[in-house]
């Protein structure tokens, strides 16, 4: 300490600061870096533990709020029998910083909204103002998704990370994709001449989709997961099983196949959908309209 203090009252002489203060600042700048250290260490040997990525980040995050909680309470104690001889210009320095930070103390203050009422989780798929992702990290001000791209490109991941501040779900209403339940519905157009037979073609397109190994066992699921949230949500669906509706468009029909999967599953349950519908064209079981 006595080398911090030399060095204190030489800045304080040199700039015209009280040396005690000086060294506050000093002391209060040693306890992030130390802290600073610790957290990266920390993060150093679990990213080598034997453990799942998602336990890493949890504990790793346990962790990083546990120390700067701490590093926070030692500044406070550090500064507090100073305090009361500052409470004059904090008050003005606090009034002029909450005008210039406003964003930022919006976004805490919206930070502690979303974990409290738990408004979106980790992984849970999200879109807010148009951009839409999973969710791979919630901070204090902000959360990180990992974007997809949009229905007619399949929702595929497009390897982006955005960051969007918390005040983002008091600003602007807030899809979540999973929260109540882990299954949207997905929708595949076949289209086939208007002299097709309709019916048998419905037939082979339920098989389809009742002989997809994601799909067929959906709507237990779905019923279930509807069933744990009722308490909480007024929710009801009269029909989970796989639908297909029928409609007349210029010179053919349209064939609208509706099912329940998950929305990460999406892309690769419409491709192998589509390629047994190719299969039974090839094996001439069903028509496909020609332009």
């Amino acid at each position: 300490m006595g080398f911090i203090t030399d060095i204190s009252q030489y800045l304080g002489k040199t700039f015209g600061f009280y040396s005690d203060y000086v060294e506050l600042v000093i002391l209060t700048i040693l306890i992030f870096v130390v802290f600073g250290i610790l957290k990266r260490l920390v993060r150093f040997f679990y990213s080598r533990a034997d453990v799942s990525n998602k336990k890493k980040y949890f504990r790793n995050r346990m962790i990083k709020i546990t120390l700067d909680i701490i590093s926070i309470v030692l500044v406070v104690l550090l500064w507090g029998h100073r305090i009361s001889g500052m409470v004059t210009v904090i008050s003005f320095l606090s009034a002029g910083i909450a005008i210039a930070v406003k964003e930022i103390i919006f976004d805490f203050f919206a930070g502690i909204y979303i974990n409290t009422k738990k408004t979106f989780e980790l992984e849970d798929r999200v879109e807010v103002n148009g951009i839409k992702g999973d969710v791979v990290n919630i901070r204090s001000l902000g959360f990180e998704v990992l974007e997809v791209g949009d229905r007619i490109n399949g929702e595929q991941s497009t390897g982006r990370i955005i960051h969007i501040p918390n005040s983002f779900v008091f600003l602007y209403p807030l899809k979540n994709y999973t929260k109540a339940f882990k299954y949207v519905w997905d929708e595949i157009t076949v289209e086939i001449p208007l002299d097709a037979d309709v019916e048998k073609t419905k037939d082979i397109l339920y098989d389809i989709v009742g002989e997809n190994e994601i799909l067929k066992t959906t709507p237990k699921k779905m019923e279930d997961a509807v069933a744990d949230v009722t308490a909480e949500y007024r929710i009801y669906y009269n029909y989970l099983e796989p639908i297909i509706y029928t409609k007349i468009v210029d010179s053919h029909v349209e064939l609208y196949l509706r099912y329940l999967v998950h929305p990460k599953k999406a892309r690769n349950v419409q491709d192998e959908l589509y390629l047994k519908i190719l299969e039974e064209y090839r094996n001439g079981n069903i028509e496909l309209y020609k332009v």
